[in-house]
């Protein structure tokens, strides 16, 4: 009896089990997408070669949803697979573009975003992504009330992308950015305010009041505050103004002493040193109190203010006097006087704060200040009428007023007893000095991967790109529409916000499937992850770009075989088709070659284009449509691709 018993309730406990299990089988799709993440949430994760990378974008709405439109934020996290451990400094590269189904079913998903990827990183006009995580962008200040933002990637003919004009109150001055780029103060003297662009969205988003006749603009290191240098008339506005970054509010106003004001920090961000041009002083503030603790006598007529990291000093240089006046920023004392030649005027310090360079306008020449010995250690002739230096790893670049020509300094060569080496490149056909009218900020920009410069040239309007270890400038981008007087490198490069995890801010695009492909060098991992985005039903519905649908017969051609490219060109969600477009043209090439090949495509039914192209070699081609008439941006977005096999393979 008692066997009888407990075999029923063991039947039972089976079946109630069984039953539980299809209930929990059921919903379990249901509860996953509810307690993980909502459904156009993407998250995957690969793991590879002993990495794991988990993928994942996010959205910054509080909805959870990835809307056309709206800002998220693409992540990687990036781990050793076996410890777990983060795997940082890797510098991953990423890409956003439409999914291509058919490169996916002719080569494989893994070989055709191998493809894409090599393609991509040749930055070709023609075959870019639609979004690419690595890019930088470069601000140019213009002449009058705006500034320009180019997309400075270059194909073979030297196109550059204007992408934006960002109109702002008054001309520009000076301008500087915090270390992530998200966000450009610029300042507008004539009206007595700083203007505060978004550099994500590249708009201007609002306008402080800066005091009287704002010039000189700086951060200090901990990019807490904003300091304003006021060139004001009387003495009671003349000094700085110092205003909170996140609230955008005046924190202070601060008369320091006549004439203009260079403003520098000591790297803890806990005293401000400015200088007082007319009055001969340096004003020593403290910045927790907002109050001003010394002021010291630095030479009759002080012109720059650099501070080094390594000596712990600031180095003021007066240009009647011609001396360097130390100031330690631990006692706040005159550690020493360099003494050197009149004419002396802005400097500067390389990263690691062993080498000063003071410019010396009336000599044309750049005196060097060893830090660690608080000495003058070589005089070094340079460009006409020196007047702006910036430093990247390797070499000082120095801009003169009167010669077109950049002098740059080898960092390494430089040392007591040692031989500097020096040497140029031309940027342009004339000297700076013939435009007239120029601002503070400079016309030197560091680019984001700190080996090598853009050179504005306001004579002919154009941003010259200098690579190191060229004879000269690879291209210039000329700033059409506007006059250009200095520029600014944006980064919108993925960076790592902690320890193994990359992240890039992105405004998502327009409703659909989307392929995220992702590099790592070391090990050399390339994979395609995917994200949906979907349609925002609230914007007012407009009929959008025209594109293209290729009409391929199959994605696949022999080699040697004739092959013509059909496809139609629609616009709207009703995909009304395009057409009576007189310029449409095929441009085609193998990948990874740049050496691109054009034809041009005719009507041959109602929005319905054809063009033969010449598939000679074994690979991937990738097709693209253009077409002037229908703008720029419906070239970079239109392509297909066909894969070439020998006769018997096909």
């Amino acid at each position: 009896m008692n066997r009888t018993i407990i075999v029923a309730i063991w039947a039972l406990l089976v079946g109630l089990a069984l039953i539980w299990l299809g209930v929990w089988r059921a919903w379990q799709p249901v509860l996953l997408s509810e307690v993980a993440v909502p459904k156009t949430w993407s998250k995957n994760t690969l793991v590879r070669d002993g990495v794991t990378v988990a993928f994942e974008v996010k959205p910054l709405a509080g909805s959870g949803v990835l809307r056309e439109g709206e800002f998220a934020d693409v992540r990687f996290r990036v781990t050793d697979s076996a410890s777990g451990q983060p795997l940082s400094g890797v510098a991953p590269g990423a890409w956003l573009d439409p999914e291509t189904i058919a490169a996916d079913e002719a080569q494989g998903r893994e070989q055709s975003c191998k493809s894409r990827v090599g393609v991509f990183l040749k930055s070709s006009i023609g075959a870019r992504p639609l979004l690419d995580l690595n890019s930088y962008f470069l601000l140019v200040m213009n002449r009058d009330a705006s500034v320009s933002v180019v997309d400075p990637s270059v194909s073979v003919g030297g196109i550059t992308s204007t992408m934006a004009r960002i109109d702002i109150k008054q001309p520009p001055m000076d301008w500087v950015t915090p270390r992530d780029n998200k966000r450009v103060f610029v300042s507008m003297p004539t009206a007595g305010e700083v203007a505060v662009i978004d550099s994500e969205q590249f708009k201007l988003t609002d306008s402080v009041v800066a005091g009287n006749n704002p010039v000189r603009l700086a951060l200090q290191p901990d990019e807490r505050l904003l300091w304003v240098g006021n060139n004001a008339k009387t003495a009671e506005e003349s000094g700085v103004t110092v205003i909170d970054t996140q609230s955008l509010k005046v924190l202070k106003h601060l008369p320091t002493g006549a004439g203009h004001h260079e403003i520098t920090f000591s790297n803890d961000s806990r005293h401000a040193f400015v200088t007082n041009r007319d009055d001969g002083t340096l004003s020593i503030i403290d910045i927790a109190s907002l109050t001003i603790s010394k002021q010291l006598k630095t030479g009759s007529h002080p012109l720059s203010a650099a501070y080094s990291s390594l000596s712990q000093a600031v180095y003021v240089s007066d240009g009647q006097d011609g001396t360097v006046t130390v100031v330690d920023s631990a006692s706040l004392a005159v550690r020493r006087v360099i003494k050197l030649k009149q004419g002396l005027g802005p400097m500067g310090f390389s990263a690691d704060g062993r080498f000063g360079i003071v410019l010396n306008t009336l000599e044309n020449q750049a005196a060097v200040i060893d830090a660690a010995t608080d000495s003058l250690i070589h005089e070094l002739d340079v460009s006409a009428e020196p007047y702006q230096v910036v430093f990247t790893k390797a070499y000082a670049y120095i801009r003169g007023l009167a010669s077109a020509k950049v002098t740059m300094i080898n960092l390494s060569s430089l040392g007591e007893g040692r031989k500097p080496i020096s040497q140029g490149f031309e940027a342009g056909p004339q000297a700076p000095r013939l435009a007239g009218d120029l601002p503070l900020a400079s016309s030197l920009a560091v680019s984001r991967d700190d080996n090598a410069v853009f050179v504005v040239n306001p004579v002919d309007n154009t941003t010259y790109f200098y690579a190191e270890g060229m004879n000269a400038p690879m291209s210039g981008y000329p700033n059409r529409g506007q006059v250009a007087r200095a520029a600014l490198v944006i980064d919108r490069s993925l960076r790592e916000v902690e320890p193994g995890l990359y992240s890039s801010r992105i405004k998502l695009p327009g409703a659909g499937r989307f392929d995220v492909a992702f590099l790592l060098n070391q090990p050399n991992i390339i994979h395609c992850f995917t994200a949906s985005v979907e349609e925002d039903k609230t914007l007012v519905q407009h009929p959008g770009m025209p594109k293209v649908e290729f009409m391929l017969d199959k994605a696949t051609a022999a080699l040697g075989s004739p092959y013509v490219v059909r496809f139609r060109i629609v616009q709207g969600k009703q995909k009304a088709q395009r057409s009576g477009v007189k310029d449409v043209q095929v441009r085609y090439f193998r990948a990874p070659t740049s050496r691109a090949r054009q034809v041009a495509a005719l009507e041959v039914g109602d929005g319905i284009y054809e063009a033969p192209v010449t598939l000679d070699q074994n690979g991937a081609w990738y097709l693209h449509v253009r077409a002037a008439s229908l703008g720029a941006s419906f070239d970079d977005k239109t392509f297909a691709s066909v894969r070439v096999l020998p006769g018997d393979t096909h």
